[in-house]
């Protein structure tokens, strides 16, 4: 957690993956090892996921979803370590992460024969919990005394490019960004559109936001697959998608 000062700090049911990020970071700091190196390597931990859940090795799938997560931890650590900040990372990570969230939704539905259109629902609605996370946590962290301001509430062009990355490679993965993820920041926006205004979240509201983490619905499905409820997930999270409005109600009644 840090992205934010020790006041703001909060436990973040789905950062579960960041000590081993930080261990890893330290291992890799002194190497030629990259934060890209590093997004590279979740997704290949992403993509023998969907390799074990093809051939129904949903233990292990769960293991290496799991360990996604705790290598997704490590490419910001590493690029704070190396105080290389990159836009180029930045973006290359969320576009991997929309990209694996849908593999991994589409091999479930082609391994329990779950409804095509169900499980492009529960993909949209497991998007939109992630955007709603992200948003209220980007707040937080601008507001932040001192706190991580590399992400920004809203989004309309390219930033510049930092020391070391090209500004082509900036515009391209920005581009690509905007387009998958677009559309989801608009509805969380218009559902919400004065969040920006609150002085602050507490912490239990954050804790609770956190559900929506990507780490928390990454860790809820490595579970539900060894437990044999493969045909479940789809439907699950199309009924969790529900607690997005109980959270923005929250916030709109409690926290102004």
């Amino acid at each position: 957690m840090s992205k934010l000062t020790a006041q703001d700090k909060f436990l973040d049911l789905s950062d579960y993956g960041r000590p081993f990020g930080k261990f890893l970071a330290n291992q890799l700091k002194n190497t030629r090892f990259t934060p890209i190196h590093v997004t590279i390597l979740f997704g290949i931990s992403g993509l023998i996921a969907l390799y074990c859940i093809l051939n129904n090795h949903y233990l292990l799938a769960g293991f290496f979803i799991i360990l996604k997560s705790g290598i997704d931890a490590a490419d910001g650590e590493l690029a704070r370590l190396k105080n290389k900040p990159s836009y180029v990372g930045r973006y290359l990570d969320s576009i991997f992460d929309i990209i694996l969230n849908f593999l991994f939704l589409m091999m479930i539905c082609y391994v329990s024969k779950t409804t095509l259109w169900l499980t492009i629902l529960a993909f949209i609605g497991i998007q939109l919990q992630g955007t709603l996370y992200n948003y209220y946590y980007v707040i937080l962290r601008n507001k932040s005394v001192g706190g991580d301001s590399t992400s920004k509430i809203f989004e309309y062009k390219a930033p510049k490019a930092l020391p070391g990355e090209a500004q082509k490679s900036v515009n391209i993965l920005f581009g690509i960004y905007s387009v998958v993820y677009g559309g989801f920041d608009k509805i969380i926006h218009a559902l919400d559109p004065n969040a920006y205004k609150v002085k602050n979240f507490p912490n239990w509201f954050m804790t609770l936001l956190s559900l929506y983490g990507l780490g928390f619905q990454l860790l809820i499905i490595a579970i539900m697959l060894p437990l044999g409820w493969i045909e479940y997930i789809v439907p699950f999270f199309i009924a969790y998608t529900l607690l997005v409005y109980v959270l923005i109600g929250i916030r709109k009644v409690y926290l102004k």
